[in-house]
C-alpha cells in the first residue's frame, strides 16, 4: 500500500510494510558486522601489549578505536541526514574493513605506529554497528521504538559470540597466510565489514529515514502543520534536556563497560589463561551486550525509560563488584561478571537510545544522533585509556570497582528526572 502526497505525482511507500523489510536488512548486516568489532574488543590490547611489550598501554588500542569511532560517528550522522542511512552506514562499514586491514598489514610490518592508526580507522566499524540502531526507528510507531532498536541490536549478538571464538582458528589461518597469530581475528573482521557494507548499499531500500521525511512531507501538505510535530514523533517536550539525558545515559555505561571490558583479556592473559579463555570471556559479553535485546525493548516500551535506566545502573555495579572479587583463576565468575556488565550497558544503550529518539525532531535525527554518539564514543575511548593506566598503577579489581561506583551516578539522573515531573 502507498500514500500520496497532495499535489505530487510521487507514492509514498506504507511505512507499516516497508519497515519488517528494512529490519529485515539491517539484521543481516548486523550479523556480519557483530564478528567485525569482536576482533578489536578481543586481541586489540593484547597486540600492543605483544608489540610493545607494556600492560601500561594495552588499553591505548581500545581507547583509538573508539576515538575513531567518535570521527565516524559525526560523519555517518551528517552523511545520513544528508542522503539516508544507506550511503551513510554502508561507508561506515568500509571504513572499518579498510582500517581492519590497516592491522593486520601492521601486524606483519611489527609497526606499532601503523597499528594505532589503522585501529583508529577500524573504529568506524563499531560506530556505524552502533547507528544502525537508529535506523530500525526511524519508522517505527513511537510505543514500539524500543523494541524496533532492539531487534537490530539483537542480530549483533550472532556475529559478536562468534567472533571471538574464532580467534583461534583465525590465529591458525593466520600463519598459514604468513600473518601473526593474533591478527587473525582481524581479517574475517574485514571480510564481515566489507559484507555488511555491500548488504546494506544493495538491499536498504527504500531508506529509511528519507521515507520517514516524505511521510512528514505529506502529512504537512495534507494538514498545513509542523512536519516533526506530526511525523510521528513522540513526546519532544522534553527537549534539549531530554537529549542531555538519553546522552548521559549512554555515556556513563559506554565508559565503565569499555574500561572493565578493555583490561579483562589482559587480566586473563596475566593470570595464564589462554587467548581462547579469553575470547570465551568476550563472546559472552558481547552476547550479554545484544542478546538481551528484545527483551530489554519491550520492559522500555511498556514499563518506561526511567526504570530500566535505574536497573542499568545497578547491574553495572554488579558486574563492577563480582569482577573486582573474582579469583584471577576463575574464568566462570570473569565471564558471569562479564555477561552482567553487558546485560547492564544493553540496558542502558536501549533506554538512552528511545529517550533520544523521542526528544529529536525529524528534521534534524541523524545529525543529533551522531552527535550524541560522538560524546559514547569519547567515553569509551577515555574509559579504555584509563583502564590501563589505573591496572598498572592499582590492579584490575580496583579498576572494575571504580567502574561500579561510577555507575550509580545514573540513579541521581533517574531521582532528577522524577522529580522534575
Amino acid at each position: 500500500m502507498t500514500s500520496t502526497a497532495p499535489g505530487t505525482s510521487a507514492s509514498i511507500p506504507d511505512p507499516a510494510q516497508a519497515q519488517p523489510h528494512i529490519l529485515r536488512v539491517l539484521v543481516a548486516s548486523q550479523v556480519l558486522s557483530g564478528a567485525g568489532l569482536a576482533a578489536g574488543v578481543t586481541v586489540g590490547a593484547l597486540l600492543a601489549q605483544d608489540m610493545l611489550g607494556t600492560t601500561s598501554l594495552a588499553g591505548l588500542p581500545s581507547a583509538l578505536f573508539t576515538a575513531g569511532s567518535a570521527l565516524a560517528a559525526v560523519t555517518v550522522g551528517r552523511v545520513s541526514q544528508a542522503r539516508g542511512r544507506r550511503p551513510g552506514l554502508a561507508a561506515g562499514y568500509l571504513t572499518g574493513a579498510l582500517g581492519s586491514a590497516g592491522v593486520i598489514a601492521a601486524a606483519v610490518l611489527d609497526n606499532p605506529v601503523l597499528l594505532f592508526i589503522a585501529l583508529f580507522v577500524y573504529g568506524a566499524g563499531t560506530a556505524t554497528n552502533l547507528q544502525a540502531r537508529y535506523a530500525g526507528a526511524d519508522l517505527a510507531p513511537p510505543g514500539h521504538r524500543a523494541r524496533a532498536v532492539s531487534t537490530v541490536l539483537v542480530a549483533t549478538t550472532l556475529g559478536g559470540v562468534a567472533g571471538p571464538n574464532l580467534a583461534a582458528p583465525a590465529g591458525t589461518l593466520a600463519e598459514h597466510l604468513g600473518i601473526p597469530h593474533l591478527a587473525g581475528l582481524f581479517v574475517i573482521s574485514g571480510a564481515a565489514y566489507a559484507l555488511a557494507a555491500l548488504v546494506l548499499a544493495l538491499w536498504l531500500r527504500p531508506d529509511p529515514l528519507l521515507l520517514a521525511r516524505d511521510i512528514a512531507q505529506a502529512k504537512e501538505a495534507d494538514t498545513d502543520t509542523n512536519p516533526a510535530a506530526d511525523s510521528g514523533d513522540a513526546d519532544t517536550s522534553e527537549g534539549r534536556g531530554g537529549v542531555v539525558l538519553g546522552a548521559l545515559v549512554m555515556i556513563l555505561t559506554q565508559l565503565v563497560m569499555v574500561a572493565i571490558m578493555t583490561m579483562t583479556p589482559v587480566h586473563m592473559h596475566d593470570h595464564g589463561h589462554s587467548t581462547a579463555a579469553s575470547g570465551l570471556v568476550i563472546g559472552i559479553h558481547i552476547g550479554a551486550m545484544y542478546l538481551p535485546s528484545p527483551l530489554t525493548g519491550w520492559l522500555v516500551d511498556r514499563y518506561g525509560r526511567m526504570k530500566i535506566v535505574a536497573a542499568s545502573g545497578i547491574t553495572l555495579l554488579a558486574a563492577g563488584i563480582l569482577a573486582a572479587a573474582a579469583p584471577g583463576d576463575s574464568v566462570a565468575l570473569l565471564a558471569l561478571a562479564l555477561a552482567l556488565l553487558g546485560l547492564g550497558w544493553n540496558l542502558g544503550l536501549v533506554s538512552g537510545t528511545a529517550i533520544i529518539t523521542d526528544t529529536v525532531p525529524l528534521a534534524t535525527r541523524a545529525k543529533t544522533q551522531g552527535l550524541v554518539d560522538v560524546s559514547i564514543a569519547i567515553a569509551g575511548a577515555t574509559g579504555g585509556m584509563a583502564s590501563g593506566i589505573v591496572v598498572a598503577a592499582t590492579s584490575y579489581p580496583a579498576l572494575a570497582l571504580t567502574g561500579g561506583a561510577l555507575s550509580l551516578a545514573l540513579l541521581p539522573a533517574v531521582a532528577a528526572t522524577a522529580y522534575r515531573r
